[in-house]
Formats: C-alpha cells, sequence, structure tokens
C-alpha cells in the first residue's frame, strides 16, 4: 500500500537532526520503500511517499524518522490510492 506522512515544525531544525533524516530516507530508498520525499516551499513542514504493508507499518516507518522521533515535526498519515495510465486514472 502506498501512505504519506505530512510533517509540520515544531521546532528549528539543526544540521545534525537533517543528516540523520537523510540517512533514513536513504535507507528506505534502499528497502525499495521510498517513492517521493521533500520539503514544502509555501508552507512550513515537506512529506515523505512511501510504501508499507499496512497502516502499523506505515506508523512505525513516520516514528521512526528522526525529524519526528526527536521532536523537531509533527506527522499525519495519510493513505493514498495511486491514479496512474495502468488503471485509467481511476475512471
Amino acid at each position: 500500500m502506498t501512505f504519506m506522512y505530512l510533517m509540520n515544525n515544531q521546532k528549528p531544525l539543526n544540521y545534525e537532526v537533517i543528516e540523520s533524516h537523510v540517512e533514513y530516507l536513504k535507507e528506505l530508498k534502499s528497502q525499495g520503500k521510498l517513492m517521493l520525499c521533500g520539503p514544502f516551499t509555501d508552507y512550513p513542514g515537506g512529506m515523505v511517499i512511501f510504501l508499507a504493508e499496512d497502516l502499523n507499518e506505515a506508523t512505525k516507518i513516520a516514528e521512526a524518522d528522526p525529524f519526528i522521533a526527536s521532536g523537531f515535526k509533527s506527522y499525519e498519515i495519510r493513505t493514498i490510492q495511486l491514479a496512474n495510465e495502468e488503471n485509467n486514472y481511476l475512471l
């Protein structure tokens, strides 16, 4: 299943936590779970789109992100139903 966690800034970031977050994203990528991620340019936060078996695993993945685990960001999880050419954009 495809999930997204939306993050909201809670306190200013530092280099150490940013570096830990990047390493975490690299690990998700190496596991074939990371699909897309990045900060928002018009909102104080960012998102990570990823694959997980279920909501329980998705929650564990989000809560293990150093941004969230260290309290720098809060989060909300959403389940995404992908629309694409293969499924005729869910028509």
